[in-house]
């Protein structure tokens, strides 16, 4: 994932900054809780593509 993208890249439901996950290759909204996917390489922004953040994963 490309830092330069990540600059400019919002949560599509809070305009919320995203946080990358390499380990899952998600894009992450703290405030939403909600993980967006990668597709080679290409964010999936649609709030219905998203998944919940469980309890754990939104522990700091």
């Amino acid at each position: 994932m490309d830092h330069r993208l990540l600059e400019i890249v919002a949560c599509p439901v809070c305009n919320g900054k995203l946080y990358f996950n390499q380990e899952k290759q998600e894009l992450i909204c703290k405030v939403d809780a909600l993980a967006f996917p990668l597709r080679d390489g290409i964010p999936v922004l649609l709030e219905n593509e998203a998944r919940a953040l469980t309890a754990e994963e939104t522990r700091p």
